[in-house]
């Protein structure tokens, strides 16, 4: 007995010295936040590890609604996705911006991940966002316009630059006939998209002002 006593109070001194010693590493300046100064190995494991499983637990019973990948949804999930993703997260043809380049850590290329995350895990990522990652909550978008956005993100992997195109200019023509709302979309896609105070609609990321005939990444449609 006398033996796990002092065992447990060795552990004990020795985790409260760890915190101890950590918390003058921090109040010291010592840890480096700087964006160019990599993780260790074992922060990368922690952080991914509690990202990954943190995910999968609280996306764990979110199911998508009946419809939410109907083509007219997909279609106008394709505006919201120019307008909020593709700087950071690239598109068919289009590139990450090289402020995304840049940050640490980089966004993913979800043309490559989005396939690894369940409908109900990026329904949530979308809504809620990711701590100290760069990637904001996008609940004010409301639910409605997220699942089509998850729905065409269940495509984007096998998704070529022409389809892209082709959706987007379909996106832009629902536009200037003010059949869609990204704000307050109903699953049906009934709505008015927003447009900028010059009266034309926003471009791709990458696009002039004004381009709203540009496909996405300056490529000419077909």
């Amino acid at each position: 007995m006398r033996t796990v006593k002092i065992v447990l109070v060795t552990l004990l001194s020795a985790g409260v010295l760890s915190v101890l010693i950590a918390a003058a590493v921090i109040y010291a300046g010592l840890f480096n936040v700087a964006a160019t100064d990599r993780h260790w190995a074992a922060t990368c494991w922690v952080l991914n590890t509690a990202r990954v499983r943190s995910i999968k637990v609280h996306a764990a019973k979110l199911a998508p609604p009946a419809g939410y990948d109907a083509p007219k949804n997909i279609v106008s999930a394709v505006r919201h996705f120019s307008e909020h993703c593709v700087t950071c997260h690239g598109a068919p043809g289009a590139k990450q911006s090289e402020l995304a380049e840049s940050m640490y850590p980089r966004p993913p290329s979800l043309k490559e991940v989005a396939d690894r995350y369940t409908s109900g895990e990026l329904f949530w990522i979308l809504k809620h966002g990711i701590k100290m990652s760069g990637m904001p909550s996008m609940e004010s978008d409301g639910d409605a316009m997220l699942w089509a956005t998850v729905a065409f993100l269940e495509k984007l992997p096998q998704m070529s630059e022409d389809v892209y195109n082709d959706l987007w200019m379909q996106a832009q023509a629902a536009s200037d006939h003010g059949s869609m709302d990204h704000g307050s979309m109903n699953m049906d896609g009934a709505g008015t998209m927003s447009q900028p105070a010059d009266g034309h609609a926003a471009g791709p990321a990458g696009a002039g002002a004004g381009s709203a005939q540009t496909p996405p990444a300056g490529h000419s449609h077909k």
